[in-house]
């Protein structure tokens, strides 16, 4: 894609108008809607854990609406069925002729946006149904295929407290999420603005700014925002080094069980291409990197037995990793 300056600026533009939309109605998480945006322009799926309260949805149809994209929501709950998300074929009778014939009705899946909330909350078959869409943006029922819209993103929901009833996303699937971002309590005056603004009667209306072709333009200019040979290098190293076989960190060693795999690198490098244009830049930096690798390695590290007991978390260990790997 033959990209000019103009068509850079002009995209950038269209992301800090984004972001504003956005920003209007979910307040003090600055953070979390950047890596939402990131998540959104490197083309990927994330995972968003928070207790509830939080507007973890609301921030989810906020961007739907920001962007004019297909949207759907989908409750995940223990009865829920995989033709529940994919769809079914329904028996239909030609008026004409008389004749039966099955047709698939397509279900939520078949959308740009899909919400998927409290996903630990369906047993694993369910959550399987999810595992197709999200790696080959395509369905399979019934031997048929069919393809899913582009762009096409999956923001699934769960609460890190509320265990019971619940089943754990399996390694595999947690994979193919790119980020796991979490949203913590706003600052004290980020909350009075929340209340100051939720009580009343004056609703924030959101503007659409993209459309779903402007979206698919700006992930493929992500992939044409240039990073040094060096600071690929240092990805390589960083993902590494998560891995206890091989590692020389000392904490990695003591406290990890599994590191992280291929697939955390290319996302490594993907969002931080992602961030340095949300940002406003066309080149990647060791800021970006450094600061991509918390969500990146969040669900792809796992910690053993005695970090567990010790309350040693997978950030703290990234922590760690970013100040004993050497820096380009």
């Amino acid at each position: 894609m033959n990209t000019t300056a103009q068509d850079i600026e002009a995209q950038l533009a269209t992301l800090q108008l984004l972001r504003q939309e956005i920003e209007k109605v979910v307040l003090g998480q600055a953070e979390v809607v950047d890596q939402l945006l990131i998540s959104l322009l490197a083309g990927g799926h994330s995972l968003i854990e928070g207790v509830p309260g939080l507007a973890k949805t609301l921030m989810i149809r906020t961007l739907a609406q920001a962007t004019s994209l297909k949207f759907k929501r989908i409750q995940f709950t223990p009865d829920l069925m995989p033709t529940d998300i994919i769809g079914t074929e329904i028996l239909e009778e030609d008026a004409t002729t008389g004749k039966r014939f099955f047709k698939f009705n397509q279900g939520p899946i078949f959308a740009n946006i899909i919400l998927a909330d409290e996903i630990n909350r369906t047993p694993p078959k369910t959550q399987a149904a999810l595992l197709e869409a999200m790696q080959e943006f395509e369905v399979t029922y019934a031997g048929q295929t069919y393809r899913l819209d582009r762009p096409f993103l999956i923001l699934a929901t769960q609460n890190p407290i509320e265990q019971a009833g619940t089943f754990p996303l399996p390694e595999a699937q947690l994979d193919r999420f790119l980020l796991l971002i979490r949203i913590d309590y706003p600052d004290e005056q980020a909350e009075l603005a929340i209340l100051q603004a939720t009580t009343g009667t004056q609703k924030v209306q959101v503007q659409p700014v993209l459309g779903g072709e402007a979206i698919v333009h700006l992930q493929q200019l992500v992939r044409e925002v240039p990073i040094s040979s060096e600071l690929t290098q240092y990805v390589n190293q960083l993902i590494r080094a998560t891995r206890p076989q091989t590692s020389t960190v000392a904490e990695v060693k003591n406290w990890v069980r599994w590191g992280a795999g291929l697939r955390a690198g290319q996302a490594l490098i993907l969002t931080a291409k992602a961030r340095a244009l949300l940002q406003g830049r066309y080149a990647v930096t060791l800021a970006d990197v450094q600061a991509m690798a918390y969500p990146v390695l969040r669900h792809r590290v796992l910690v053993n037995f005695k970090a567990e007991a010790e309350g040693i978390t997978t950030d703290a260990i990234t922590a760690q990793l970013l100040q004993a790997v050497r820096r380009p």
